[in-house]
């Protein structure tokens, strides 16, 4: 691993073998790009960025960064090989090359010192843990939403952010979205005149499908790992079922439509009622399939 003081990037030695050209016997041809001009970003100003988890969501945000002059994606990892290649692809016909270099196990991407960043796209048990895991690799993360699962793993990532001293960023979306945030306002500066309730409608308030699904033959890990899918959740059966949407709708796996599109409708709650860096203080037991809970300052919000 190069250190702060001895790294140099493309566009520094090339300043330095430009500057003592007339003592170099052949010269140098340098093509533009590498120069940054004619509008292309040059290299050693791109954040070289890798893909961890690249199914359906994951793909799409991917395409969004390969939109970007500034990044360049080199790797691409997924549990799943058809996901894997499909991405690759993906990539390479960006690029128009074949260079994107694909992997099934996230500890070989994070193992390369030339990636600057990982977008984590994967399910959501594993945001937590893999976002950890990247920032004590020296890299830094854009990871969708729920970025965590819990209270303990909220302080835990933001703990090692704080001491690796890596960027993290969650996919809130809706916090860019104009209409989103004309709504908000309207509640933040008053015009909708004393803030008395938020609600939220995350689609559920269980774990969507059910957790139990019957065991099914087990493909090849080459094809699916699935001990890496499960990752820290409890181990299960192979289930193709769980495999294609275990995560997203919930599958007993996670904290079903709270945690996932939950985390979009109370983080707007969130939002609107200025309480960014606080929670509800009072909560109340679920009822009629509606959780009730009120903030320090009485806005009571209403999950249904």
């Amino acid at each position: 691993m190069i250190d702060g003081q001895t790294r140099c990037s493309r566009r520094q030695l090339l300043r330095t073998a430009l500057a003592a050209g007339t003592t170099v016997a052949a010269p140098w041809v340098v093509p533009a790009s590498a120069l940054g001009r004619g509008g292309i970003v040059a290299p050693s100003q791109r954040v070289i960025l890798g893909g961890l988890g690249i199914g359906g969501r994951g793909s799409y945000v991917l395409g969004c960064f390969l939109n970007e002059p500034d990044v360049q994606v080199v790797a691409v990892c997924d549990v799943r090989a058809d996901r894997r290649q499909r991405t690759k692809q993906q990539v390479d016909s960006k690029y128009g090359n074949d260079k994107c270099a694909v992997y099934r196990d996230f500890r070989e991407l994070l193992d390369r010192p030339d990636i600057d960043a990982v977008l984590i796209t994967t399910g959501s048990n594993w945001h937590a843990l893999l976002s950890i895991y990247s920032a004590k690799a020296g890299k830094d993360v854009y990871c969708e939403k729920p970025c965590t699962k819990t209270i303990a793993e909220s302080l835990a990532l933001a703990e090692t952010f704080r001491r690796t001293g890596r960027i993290f960023q969650g996919g809130m979306q809706r916090r860019n979205l104009p209409h989103f945030e004309f709504a908000v306002q309207l509640a933040r500066q008053g015009k909708l005149g004393k803030l008395q309730a938020v609600h939220a409608h995350p689609g559920g308030l269980g774990t969507g499908t059910s957790g139990w699904a019957p065991p099914e033959p087990e493909p090849p890990k080459e094809q699916v790992d699935w001990d890496l899918y499960l990752g820290p959740a409890a181990w299960r059966p192979f289930n193709r079922g769980l495999l294609n949407s275990g995560f997203e709708k919930g599958g007993g796996m996670v904290g079903g439509g709270v945690l996932e599109w939950g985390s979009h409708c109370v983080d707007l709650c969130q939002w609107a009622n200025s309480a960014d860096d606080t929670a509800p203080v009072e909560y109340h037991p679920v009822e009629n399939d509606q959780a009730t809970a009120f903030y320090a300052n009485g806005v009571k919000l209403v999950m249904r």
